[in-house]
């Protein structure tokens, strides 16, 4: 390492600057000696007889230097000064005119120069910050540390530390509790200084080395002395760092080996309860001890079922764990170079499996022979069963059936019900057949029950017995009762023509009367008096169809009639209803007194709405003689407007004159709108909403009104904006009417707005240049960067005003994204993106924070964290894309 190159001798022969270096150079040796139990009083006597000197190197590097002479002659000196200088130049360190005769003379310059060099050999030199090294990284360190500390700007080793608030920063970021710097002040910088170098002394063991008035009464502090003090800093919490790194690596590495350890005894646990399930379970399976009875033996197969269905399930999963807790650990002990895991004798994963295996053989066998039991059991009990099951399906099917065929239920049915009744006979009657075999099926059931001598054959004799003696009374009782039946069927029949008779006749009637009483009672909805009158035309016609329709009623009635006395001669109990129609005749004639009620009602409301519709008709002829005259009027003004403002002529202040005559006109005509409104509203209380008389809605007349009153304020808006543009460009009237003659000459549809092909042909006919060739690359371009300008919201369309600013745009001078994004190069020091800090270090506070809250961050390469993305924001500003 060369000395540096900044060490000018010329400068320590500043008096400041030589009382400066030689305290902080002493306390800095010092700092070292009292570690070998000895120090320095006076820096350049001290180091005469290179005896410290030597002991200095030695603490300082850790390593033994040749033994010193011990003689007090100038040659023993020169000598021991040497070794101390050659140790130095073996570290790599180019000493420049520094001679051990030198030292041992006393020159000062010398020796400051010599422990300058030591300094920056073995307290600068190894600061590493960001590939930046000795001085530049023990500068970045600092400005890293005491970047978000206020008043705070680290730019050297001189300058930036007079006020002291920079070393209560570096001491306040790594040790909190030992300094307030809220209450800090920049205006006090000798008791910031003395606040540093006390708590340093007190709490850091960094020595005093510097003096506070010196450093604040010199205009440029000695910045090797500044350097030795800030670097013990450096090594002071650079150390502390250091601690904590290796303190959280041996609790990484004793964390893992803690979690292994864990994983070992689970498995260890895991795998002797299995074991020990698995040998208390194996005997109870090995068990082939049988039963007696089917119910014991199902217990049994319950048993087993519950040990499948509860006790197994749990005993996998803990199976399956206990694999993956085995490669688990395997795996984390392999990836932290630990040896592999052994289980204790007897537990490996593959004796487990082994154990689980026979397990399961030992389950297979018990399996098999509960189920061989069973069936064994189930053959003896089948014909017993099978007789218990047939009798009582017989028996549930028996059951009520004899009370039902006692039942004399058709006494008072009708001819539909006694016809179902024979029907639902018969299909018992088939099933009484079919259960014939079931009978015979049972029989011969307890005939085999004897022969096998069961043990309860008493019961089943008892039971076969009693169901052959029912099977005999049911076949008498079925034949009573199909005789009764059909006698009946016959008998009701007569009276069944004549309901049939009733039904045809008098449904049709009563649709008639509900379709009349439907008609009368209808609210009907006319809009105009022909309708009204139509309805009227309709209920007289109806009237006439009344006589007839009332000697129809009168021959349904004797219908019923007769029905009545067939039933008293034969005394019939028949049910009062119809079974063809739920119709009578009470139904039908109230409902012919309801017809009879509404007619005249009918008639009276039908004169009401007629009255009604007339006074509507007058006011629709009423409404529609002011429309016909307002509507044409509006469309012609709203026509005239159109062509003042697409040729207006004379001075702006004279067609401003004539528009606003013509604004005053429409305003004073605004009395006929209004009675037209007030005839619209007696339209709408009346719930009129047509008019055949005119085309000219109220809806239609407000909409022509409204956009006469625009067209009129838009045209002289227009105008006035043209004045505006006139008084602010400086624009002659012949400029703005030769605008206009443009601008009329290419508007196509004569609506006061250009299309873009027709601006295009515009601009180039007034001699626009667009880039060579408007169809070229290059004019189209052009072209698109106008519509932007004059087109802003992408409408299409270009208008007279837009017209005029971009022709009288061109002379203006403003900024441009491109300059605000070389002005924030500059602030950012030529980097393509810029910090928080150097925001608030260039610009105002407001404008600072306004552009720090604005701005994206950078997303390129090699910037730090916070970075910010100037050239979007600047872009964003003139609403153009990223430059």
């Amino acid at each position: 390492m060369e000395q540096e190159e900044d060490w000018d001798r010329d400068l320590l022969l500043d008096p400041a600057w030589e009382k400066q270096q030689r305290k902080t150079f002493t306390a800095w040796c010092n700092s070292h000696l009292r570690k070998a139990g000895t120090q320095i009083e006076n820096i350049e006597e001290d180091f005469r007889n290179g005896l410290k000197l030597m002991l200095l190197l030695e603490v300082i590097s850790g390593e033994r230097l040749p033994r010193p002479d011990k003689g007090k002659m100038r040659f023993h000196k020169i000598a021991n000064v040497n070794k101390a200088l050659d140790f130095i130049a073996s570290k790599g360190v180019k000493l420049v005119s520094i001679g051990a005769e030198e030292i041992v003379d006393g020159n000062l310059k010398m020796t400051l120069g010599m422990i300058w060099t030591i300094i920056l050999r073995f307290a600068i030199q190894d600061i590493s910050v960001e590939e930046t090294s000795a001085k530049e990284g023990l500068l970045l360190w600092c400005q890293r540390k005491t970047a978000p500390y206020r008043n705070v700007n680290v730019q050297n080793f001189h300058t930036s530390w007079k006020d002291g608030l920079a070393l209560c920063a570096l001491i306040h970021r790594h040790r909190p509790d030992l300094i307030d710097y809220a209450k800090l002040r920049k205006d006090d910088p000798i008791g910031n200084l003395n606040t540093a170098f006390e708590v340093a002394e007190k709490y850091l063991d960094i020595p005093k080395m510097l003096d506070a008035e010196d450093i604040v009464n010199t205009p440029k502090p000695d910045e090797k002395a500044i350097m030795t003090y800030v670097s013990c800093f450096y090594h002071a919490f650079a150390g502390a760092e250091q601690a904590e790194t290796a303190a959280n690596r041996i609790c990484k590495v004793l964390a893992v080996n803690q979690e292994n350890e864990k994983l070992m005894e689970e498995y260890e646990k895991l795998a002797s309860e299995l074991l020990e399930w698995i040998r208390r379970t194996v005997p109870w399976l090995e068990n082939r001890v049988g039963e007696p009875s089917m119910t014991a033996m199902q217990r049994k197969l319950e048993d087993f079922r519950d040990y499948r269905r509860l006790h197994k399930p749990p005993r996998v999963q803990e199976k399956c764990q206990l694999e993956i807790n085995f490669n688990t650990l395997q795996t984390k002990l392999r990836l932290s170079h630990r040896p592999a895991f052994m289980p204790s004798e007897g537990k490996l994963v593959s004796d487990i499996a082994n154990a689980w295996r026979g397990l399961e053989q030992v389950e297979k066998g018990y399996e098999d022979w509960l189920l061989s039991e069973i069936r064994r059991l189930q053959r003896l009990q089948h014909l017993a069963e099978k007789f218990q099951q047939k009798a009582s399906l017989h028996e549930t099917w028996t059951r009520g059936k004899e009370e039902m065929l006692n039942q004399r239920d058709y006494d008072s049915a009708s001819l539909q019900e006694v016809r179902a009744l024979l029907r639902r006979h018969e299909a018992f009657e088939s099933d009484l057949a079919a259960h014939q075999d079931r009978v015979e099926h049972i029989a011969a059931l307890a005939q085999e029950l004897n022969e096998l001598d069961y043990h309860d054959a008493a019961s089943v004799n008892s039971r076969c017995q009693a169901i052959c003696d029912q099977w005999d009374n049911l076949g008498t009782l079925t034949q009573k009762r199909r005789d009764a039946l059909e006698r009946m069927e016959k008998l009701l029949e007569t009276i069944d023509q004549l309901q049939l008779e009733f039904a045809r006749r008098a449904a049709p009637f009563n649709n008639w009367l509900d379709g009349a009483v439907e008609d009368l009672q209808d609210v009907w909805l006319v809009h105009s008096v022909e309708e009204t009158q139509s309805l009227l035309t309709a209920h007289e016609q109806f009237k006439a169809t009344l006589p007839e329709a009332d000697r129809e009623r009168g021959a349904i009635l004797g219908i019923q009639t007769e029905i009545q006395k067939i039933c008293q001669t034969y005394g019939l109990a028949l049910k009062s209803t119809n079974p063809y129609i739920t119709l009578t005749s009470q139904d039908i004639n109230n409902k012919w007194d309801t017809v009879r009620k509404l007619v005249p009602s009918r008639d009276q409301t039908l004169q009401e709405e007629l009255a009604r519709q007339q006074v509507n008709e007058r006011l629709r002829r009423q409404f529609a003689a002011q429309a016909n005259a307002v509507g044409p009027w509006i469309q012609a003004k709203v026509e005239e407007v159109g062509r003042l403002a697409a040729g207006l002529a004379g001075s702006l202040e004279e067609q401003m004159a004539g528009l606003r005559q013509q604004e005053q006109n429409i305003i004073n005509y605004k009395s006929n709108i209004d009675r037209l409104e007030g005839d619209h509203q007696l339209l709408q209380e009346s719930l009129v909403f047509d008019n055949k008389h005119t085309v000219y809605s109220m809806e239609h007349i407000r909409v022509g009104w409204e956009q006469l009153l625009t067209s009129i304020a838009r045209t002289i808006n227009e105008v006035e904006n043209q004045v505006l543009t006139r008084d602010a460009k400086g624009l002659s009237q012949e400029q703005l009417n030769e605008f206009r003659a443009s601008f009329n000459h290419f508007d196509r549809k004569r609506n006061g707005m250009m299309e873009p092909d027709d601006f295009r042909a515009c601009l180039i006919s007034m001699g626009y240049d667009l880039s060579v060739c408007p169809l070229s690359l290059q004019g189209e371009v052009e072209f698109a960067r106008i519509m932007t300008m004059v087109d802003p919201n992408a409408a299409g369309v270009v208008t007279f005003q837009a017209f005029i600013d971009f022709m009288t745009r061109e002379t203006a001078e403003t900024d441009t994204a491109e300059q605000v994004v070389a002005s924030f190069k500059i602030l950012a020091g030529d980097k393509n993106y810029i910090t928080p800090e150097e925001l608030r270090r260039e610009l105002p506070a407001e404008q600072a924070e306004y552009c720090i809250r604005r701005m994206a961050p950078y997303k390129g390469s090699g910037a730090p964290a916070g970075a910010l993305d100037y050239v979007a924001f600047s872009s964003a500003l003139y609403g153009e894309s990223d430059l």
